[in-house]
């Protein structure tokens, strides 16, 4: 009978339900209630805002100037943070006589952290721009807008907060599906969040962007986070098709929207601060770790023709050729498991560059060297989108989940998906003609 009901319809019946019992109350209120109530700000807003048609894409277009303005405005300062980690490499390494030592403080750590360092303005503006939306009212709104359509694509309203907060961090965005009531909506949410583009995944997507796309960097990182939802979208549709344990309907969604408000500096710049502090952390610990092995690797055996990197790399290239990607964009991708910014850090390593350490001469030697074409670039790019998440998300994984299975469910389909989703980026832009 259900199932009748609500293709007679056309739609769920509790959202139907919703809408006729507010449509009612809005027939009845002026009946009931003296005096006209003057529409105020926050309404016009609303009636634009939540609107049925215009709500998704003004939605999309604020997205996209978003990272207009993370792009634009963060440039002075990477260039700046460029400019600096340049000159300090070329100073430690003219200065070190030791030629062993020199390598690792020029190529090891200047090298590689100033490679990862550089993407340090991007991500604290994108932060800003995130902090201004939350601020206002306007991203519990957009969770309304959206709830319709992830409701019948099967994911539950209450997911697209953890989602969102995934575009910033995985980790906190695995642990935000706690608010979904029913568990196999939260378990759902948890397994395609890792597939909402973080801010770790940023400094790859401007690297190789800027190196082979030009002017077209900026669409192409915009199109890896719509890639992203996408890819959630289809994932959680065929998961609850063939996947027992999640067939069935969503829970319905209720939400309460705060009013409209001006965001404050003061608050603005505590959630920038605490969310951008992260990556600090990160890239004074995780990431200086993962770069140090790089150089390591890179270096051994000392004088040698072939490095341990150089080897390791040639045996894991057979499996990427078919995807374009050679020996150097493997290992990228292999310590990308530690963390996504060490692929980063990991060119510039590879390619020797401490004493020019800046984001440019990496993007020339990729250019120089052949490493990636457009194609190639844009296949590598949605690689690193969605294959395995880093160590750390996997650990939240587990602990949210408190199963290997959901967790090595995660490592698998993201790897499949990654790979079958790269070469039909190089397939399809081969029969085009951009090969």
């Amino acid at each position: 009978m259900s199932e009748e009901i609500r293709k007679l319809l056309g739609e769920e019946p509790e959202v139907v339900f919703a809408e006729k019992r507010y449509e009612f109350i809005s027939q009845i209120m002026p009946k009931v209630v003296k005096g006209a109530k003057p529409l105020t700000l926050s309404d016009l807003l609303d009636k634009a805002l939540l609107n049925k048609y215009l709500g998704i894409p003004v939605f999309l277009a604020l997205w996209w100037a978003l990272f207009r303005f993370t792009f634009d405005v963060s440039a002075p300062f990477s260039d700046l943070i460029d400019m600096a980690f340049g000159q300090l490499g070329e100073f430690v390494g003219g200065a070190v006589a030791n030629e062993q030592l020199s390598s690792f403080l020029a190529d090891g750590l200047i090298g590689g952290l100033g490679g990862v360092l550089v993407f340090l303005p991007p991500i604290f503006f994108l932060f800003l721009g995130l902090s201004i939306l939350e601020d206002s009212g306007y991203l519990a709104r957009a969770a309304f807008v959206v709830d319709r359509v992830m409701y019948k694509l099967g994911l539950h309203g209450k997911s697209f907060i953890p989602m969102l907060i995934g575009f910033g961090c995985n980790i906190p965005g695995v642990m935000a599906t706690r608010t979904i009531d029913k568990e196999e909506d939260r378990i759902l949410t948890i397994l395609v969040n890792p597939l909402m583009s973080c801010t770790a995944r940023l400094p790859v997507y401007v690297l190789i962007g800027g190196a082979v796309l030009g002017s077209y960097a900026a669409a192409a990182t915009y199109s890896m986070y719509i890639l992203g939802v996408v890819l959630a979208v289809a994932m959680a549709l065929l998961f609850r098709k063939v996947i027992p344990y999640f067939k069935g309907k969503p829970s319905p969604f209720i939400l309460e929207l705060p009013m409209y408000a001006k965001p404050t500096l003061r608050n603005t710049l505590v959630h920038v601060w605490e969310r951008g502090s992260l990556f600090l952390k990160k890239a004074g610990t995780i990431i200086l770790a993962g770069i140090i092995l790089v150089w390591f690797l890179s270096s051994y055996p000392w004088g040698a023709e072939e490095s341990y990197l150089y080897m390791f790399g040639h045996w894991l290239e057979p499996a990427f050729r078919p995807l374009g990607f050679d020996w150097r964009g493997a290992v990228g991708l292999f310590f990308g498991f530690i963390a996504k910014e060490i692929v980063v850090g990991s060119f510039a390593v590879i390619f020797g560059l401490g004493e020019e350490a800046d984001i440019e001469a990496v993007q020339q030697t990729i250019v120089n060297e052949g490493v990636f074409t457009p194609l190639t670039g844009l296949a590598f790019m949605a690689f690193t989108l969605i294959y395995i998440p880093c160590i750390a998300c996997l650990g939240a994984i587990y602990r949210e989940t408190n199963s290997w299975k959901w967790t090595l469910f995660s490592v698998v389909y993201g790897l499949i998906l990654a790979y079958v989703t790269a070469f039909l980026i190089i397939a399809i832009g081969g029969l085009l003609g951009f090969a």
